[in-house]
C-alpha cells in the first residue's frame, strides 16, 4: 500500500499542488485533498517511509500538520527507543516530538570516547552501529615499526590504523549495546594498500602489501547469549574498501543490551603480512549484508 500511495503522489505536477495547497477557483466546487481532516492525513501517512513522508508533508498544511504527528513518528522508531535514547544521549527534552527524536538518532552519533559512532537508517529505522580502529584492540598498535594511525577522509572516523609489517596478526574489540530484536551482521571494513590524494586524484601505495595471499583471516563473533559464528578469507584486492562479512547474531530482547566479541587473526608465524589499513568494525541490520558485500 505504501508503495502505491508513494507512486500516486510522485505523479502529482506542481501545478495539481499548488491547486490542492491554494484551493483555486477552478477546484473550489470539488472536494480535494486539501479538504482531508489532518487525522485522516496522518493516517495514511503511517503507512509511508520516514523519506515520502517529509516529502510528502510539502503538499499543502494538512499533509504538514499531519507528518508531524507522534503517532506516525513512534511506529517508525524501534521498539526500545527510549533506551536507545538513553544510552546516546544521556537525555533529551521531555517535550521533544517523535518525529525530531527521529531525526536526531538518524544522525551520526558519537559515543563512547568519540570511538563509536550509532545512527539509524533513514528509510527503515534500522539502528547501524560503528567502531573505529582505536576503539579495538590490536596487537602490536604502540609499536610504530608494525602499525601507524593515519589521517583519511574515506573514514567515518578520519583515522585509520595501518599495518606495514608484522608476523602475528590480531585484532580483538567488544561492544555492548541494546539492539532492537532483529538479525544483525557484522563486518570488518579493510583495505590492502595506503590511499593519498595527488593532484587532486585518488591513488593507492600498495609497496608493503604482502603476505595475504599466503594463508586466509579468521574472523569470528561471539555474543553473550552464547551464540558464534565464524569465517575465513583470503585478501587479495588492493586500492578498494571492502566489507568482509564475519557473520550474523539475533537479539531477540528488546530490554537488556547485547554483549559481542569479535576478532580478526591470522596468527601463522611462518611468515610476515603487511601493507593493510584498517578502518572499522560496523553491525548493520541482516537485510544490508548483500548490498554492503558489494563495495
Amino acid at each position: 500500500m505504501g508503495a502505491n500511495l508513494s507512486a500516486f503522489f510522485s505523479g502529482l505536477t506542481w501545478s495539481d499542488r499548488s491547486n490542492w495547497s491554494s484551493g483555486s477557483s477552478s477546484l473550489q466546487s470539488k472536494p480535494s485533498l486539501g479538504d482531508l481532516p489532518e487525522g485522516c492525513v496522518a493516517l495514511v501517512l503511517g503507512y509511508l517511509d520516514p523519506p515520502e513522508i517529509c516529502k510528502l508533508a510539502r503538499l499543502n498544511r494538512a499533509f504538514r500538520g499531519a507528518s508531524w504527528a507522534d503517532f506516525v513518528w513512534e511506529s517508525k522508531l524501534p521498539y526500545n527507543y527510549q533506551i536507545l535514547v538513553t544510552k546516546v544521549f544521556g537525555e533529551l527534552p521531555g517535550d521533544l516530538g517523535k518525529r525530531e527524536i527521529y531525526a536526531r538518532l538518524c544522525r551520526t552519533n558519537t559515543f563512547d570516547g568519540d570511538t563509536k559512532k550509532v545512527w539509524l537508517h533513514k528509510s527503515t529505522g534500522g539502528v547501524c552501529l560503528s567502531i573505529a580502529s582505536k576503539g579495538l584492540a590490536i596487537t602490536g598498535i604502540d609499536d610504530r615499526r608494525y602499525w601507524n594511525h593515519i589521517p583519511t577522509e574515506e573514514s567515518r572516523f578520519f583515522t585509520a590504523a595501518y599495518l606495514q609489517q608484522i608476523w602475528w596478526f590480531e585484532v580483538d574489540g567488544e561492544v555492548e549495546f541494546p539492539f532492537p530484536m532483529g538479525t544483525y551482521s557484522l563486518f570488518f571494513r579493510l583495505q590492502l594498500g595506503r590511499t593519498s590524494k595527488r593532484f587532486g586524484r585518488r591513488v593507492c601505495n600498495t609497496e608493503h602489501v604482502h603476505g595475504w595471499e599466503i594463508k586466509p583471516v579468521q574472523f569470528q563473533l561471539w555474543t553473550s547469549d552464547g551464540q558464534h559464528a565464524a569465517s575465513k578469507c583470503f585478501l587479495n584486492e588492493t586500492g578498494k574498501w571492502n566489507y568482509y562479512h564475519v557473520g550474523d547474531f539475533v537479539v531477540d530482547n528488546n530490554n537488556s543490551p547485547t554483549q559481542i566479541k569479535f576478532s580478526m587473526t591470522q596468527i601463522d608465524c611462518t611468515h610476515t603480512k603487511g601493507g593493510l589499513c584498517l578502518d572499522s568494525v560496523v553491525i548493520y541490520p541482516s537485510e544490508f549484508r548483500e548490498r554492503l558485500k558489494r563495495f
